[in-house]
């Protein structure tokens, strides 16, 4: 879990609820895909990941023609590639189209929005997460278009959630700081929630998320991720992890479908995309940072992932 709290740093992680509602059945709303959400949010908002909240009633959730999810209270349903979807509870209805009105709804604080039919009651936070785009599709790869975790079955769920519940009503009430106090709880949703995802993988499970959780691929993770630029060798991996380099080979090959060397390149590459965007340090400094030798490598390797050399990726972010 070590390595999960690690990545969630560097993929520069941030939170805030825009929706805090109470509908009565029959209702429906589609929400649009997240790219539409993020202009309204701001021209850095990168990748941009939606979830609800159920803290009391009933819901469902549905991505494109799969079947509908069934939400029960405390269960948080997210959609880490930020795919449209239907959300409602009752009799079938017309969805109220929620991209056609995103500029109000976005606009409108935390104050409760209440609407439906006058049946079962539902209430429901909602929020988003955005996070740098490169970095964030090593951790999403391995995700379903839909994830439901329930968080009320142990105290520090609980706390969390009824945490986030009453920092929306002061938020909605103008306190101060309590805007500042709901981004940082729902980053910590948002990680919790992924922590519960992994526990709850089957062993057979591949993919980033599961690696991370076996004992040799986590730590080697872990190892990568922290020293980057090291001059890693699989020879030296196998010996800080512990294992042989057959048994670290073949089972990050498993998770990763790739060997360990290959994604460590693709991670310095992903660091380096972010730093051209983020600092404005020269191409020379940033290779060195994530471990190239010389600038002329760097430019190749960068190129053959990114289909441009690095001052022009650079200069495309600034246009």
């Amino acid at each position: 879990m070590d390595i999960l709290s690690e990545v969630l740093k560097t993929v520069a992680l941030k939170g805030a609820v825009f929706y805090n509602a109470e509908f009565s059945a029959p209702w429906s709303f589609r929400s649009p895909a997240s790219h539409a959400i993020a202009p309204y949010i701001g021209p850095e908002a990168g990748h941009v990941i939606i979830y609800h909240l159920l803290a009391e009633g009933r819901a469902w959730a549905q991505v494109g023609n799969e079947p509908r999810v069934e939400l029960s209270p405390g269960d948080i349903v997210i959609f880490p590639h930020g795919d449209p979807h239907l959300m409602g509870n009752g009799p079938a209805i017309e969805p109220v189209d929620n991209g056609k009105q995103l500029a109000r709804i976005l606009s409108q604080g935390l104050e409760p929005v209440r609407q439906g039919g006058g049946g079962e009651t539902t209430k429901f936070v909602c929020g988003y997460m955005t996070c740098e785009p490169h970095i964030g599709q090593l951790v999403l790869a391995g995700l379903p278009p839909l994830v439901k975790v329930n968080i009320r079955n142990d105290p520090s769920g609980v706390w969390l959630e009824n945490s986030i519940r009453f920092s929306v009503v002061n938020a909605s009430q103008a306190a101060a700081g309590a805007e500042a106090v709901v981004a940082k709880l729902s980053e910590a949703l948002f990680a919790e929630t992924l922590r519960r995802y992994i526990a709850l993988l089957p062993p057979d499970q591949s993919g980033w998320l599961a690696g991370a959780r076996d004992p040799a691929v986590g730590k080697a993770l872990g190892l990568l991720h922290r020293e980057p630029a090291r001059d890693w060798t699989i020879a030296d991996l196998a010996t800080e992890v512990g294992v042989s380099r057959a048994v670290l080979a073949d089972r990050f090959r498993y998770y990763m479908g790739e060997p360990p060397i290959g994604y460590l390149t693709k991670w310095r590459l992903q660091l380096g995309a972010k730093m051209l965007a983020a600092t404005r340090q020269s191409v020379a400094q940033i290779a060195a940072q994530v471990g190239y030798d010389s600038e002329a490598a760097f430019n190749r390797a960068f190129k053959r992932d990114f289909g441009a050399p690095p001052a022009r990726f650079r200069k495309g972010l600034a246009n």
